[in-house]
């Protein structure tokens, strides 16, 4: 997709479809007053004879509108104008544009003007509509044997933009969404892909075809590599798969001279039967989505790398199968981690955590700034919000606050959860050091607990998406969630130092 900015006189855009808004009781908004005055009042008198009210996300495609350049108008209704926040804005830009695929239209002129929510200014208008764009143009069908015969055949989004002063943030803007899209999509193919695919190796060689593109450093711990480090942890869950875990380390540098780097760790759980803790078989096939973690960064760093951000960030990805087998770990398994530390496997489903516990233990010898771990760890986190937001817990509260604030300006939310010393006690073990669970209450919590006890060097944040990194259902696939927040963060950071 190609994105373009176009200041002054709505008259002069002469391409496929103008887009502009209608709040109800067919009221127009300043770009679709601007239209209409051109147009000597037709759209007020279409309006008027009943064929669209304003109501949200209800749309109007009209052609060959007198005395206006563009060879169709399309209307997109908002609503109560007292009502139009953020969240009526992004339906409204996915009706407009599910609308615009069942056409022919190529180039399409967003008005700006538009864009404009409540508490929000024009750059992050334009960045979660380019979002929204790529979105809406995603497919996922490189293992059908026949594509979908309707393709979108949408090529370029051209803001219009009245106000000069404007223009330099949209432009950035747009030039930062379309960053933040290809990595999504990154992280989106990387989740889809079917496990017999993307497996451990499979991540691997992905991470080397990313060194190659964007000049990144790259080294792939193998099994007898991690077993003369001690990653006792780690090579436990992978003891019943046929499948050679990996740790994979990529690092950017965009940032000359000694500043410590930014370390992303993603849980890479290829696929999760459980292990001898054997999940249920219904929904099974989803557990392919159980590397989201590590999907998102190679997501994140796909972002970063594509706008040069001038910071230096580090990604550390784990990963292996869970599988039961004559060789797998079983229930009260004694493991040594990489730490030292010694845990009682009381749980083979409660994998993430042991394969995170010795990369975040490996992750020091990087003198990290921050270090953040970002897995589909614990249903416990579904349960408690949702598919809505992302769970965030840590041990250093300012970097917490750094992502919490990312997550509401890139509108890719986290909440916090508590990280309590009174939750450790439930991590007890009388056989090693601790338990690898800590029962049935505060699921998403102990889990934290669990991995904070391998951070005790540098500051430390977790972002737990099992409730976000994909959609079940009709609409099943990987979201590319939490790649916008991941990213504002970084590009806060970046403009920081």
């Amino acid at each position: 997709m190609d994105f373009a900015i176009q200041a002054g006189d709505l008259g002069k855009y002469y391409g496929d479809c103008i887009v502009a808004g209608v709040f109800e009781s067919r009221k127009l908004t300043e770009a679709a007053k601007a239209l209409d005055e051109m147009c000597r009042g037709y759209l007020t008198k279409v309006l008027d004879q009943g064929d669209m009210d304003g109501r949200a996300n209800t749309t109007l495609l009209l052609h060959n509108v007198p005395a206006i350049g563009s060879k169709r108008v399309l209307l997109v209704g908002l609503g109560k104008e007292e009502e139009y926040v953020e969240k009526v804005f992004l339906e409204a830009i996915r009706a407009a544009f599910k609308a615009l695929h069942q056409t022919g239209v190529k180039d399409v002129g967003l008005c700006v003007a538009d864009l404009i929510v409540k508490g929000r200014d024009t750059a992050w208008s334009v960045l979660q509509s380019t979002l929204l764009v790529e979105e809406s143009v995603y497919r996922f069908d490189r293992l059908k044997s026949k594509r979908e015969e309707r393709q979108p055949s949408l090529q370029k989004i051209i803001f219009l933009i009245g106000d000069e002063a404007a223009r330099a943030g949209a432009e950035q803007a747009f030039k930062q969404g379309a960053a933040i899209a290809c990595g999504m999509n990154v992280t989106k193919d990387l989740g889809n892909l079917a496990p017999n695919i993307c497996t451990p190796t499979y991540l691997a060689e992905q991470a080397g075809e990313m060194a190659k593109t964007y000049n990144l450093k790259l080294s792939v711990l193998e099994e007898k590599d991690m077993e003369a480090l001690g990653m006792g942890a780690l090579l436990a869950v992978a003891r019943g798969s046929h499948q050679p875990a990996k740790l994979i380390v990529l690092e950017y540098h965009g940032r000359e001279g000694i500043e410590k780097p930014v370390v992303l760790v993603g849980k890479g759980v290829t696929f999760d039967t459980g292990g001898i803790s054997l999940k249920p078989a219904v929904d099974l096939d989803e557990m392919k989505y159980d590397m989201g973690g590590a999907a998102s960064v190679f997501g994140t760093l796909t972002a970063v790398a594509e706008m040069k951000l001038p910071i230096n960030v580090t990604a550390i990805i784990p990963t292996t199968e869970n599988m039961p087998g004559g060789n797998a770990t079983k229930p009260g398994d004694v493991v040594t981690s990489l730490s030292g530390q010694t845990i009682e496997i009381l749980n083979t489903d409660a994998e993430g955590r042991l394969i995170l516990c010795d990369a975040l233990t490996y992750a020091e010898r990087y003198n990290p700034d921050v270090v953040i771990d970002i897995a589909t760890l614990t249903g416990a986190c579904v349960v408690a919000l949702g598919h809505v937001v992302s769970g965030l817990m840590g041990t250093d509260e300012p970097l917490v606050q750094e992502l919490l604030q990312a997550g509401e300006k890139a509108s890719d939310r986290a909440w916090q959860l508590p990280l309590g010393e009174e939750y450790q006690e439930l991590l007890k073990s009388n056989f090693a050091d601790m338990a690898n669970i800590g029962g049935r209450w505060g699921g998403a919590i102990t889990a934290a607990c669990f991995l904070s006890r391998f951070t005790r060097k540098y500051r430390w944040a977790h972002l737990d998406i099992a409730g976000t990194a994909w959609k079940s259902g009709k609409e099943k696939g990987a979201t590319g969630r939490p790649v916008p927040l991941l990213t504002q963060f970084l590009i806060d950071r970046a403009q920081q130092h």
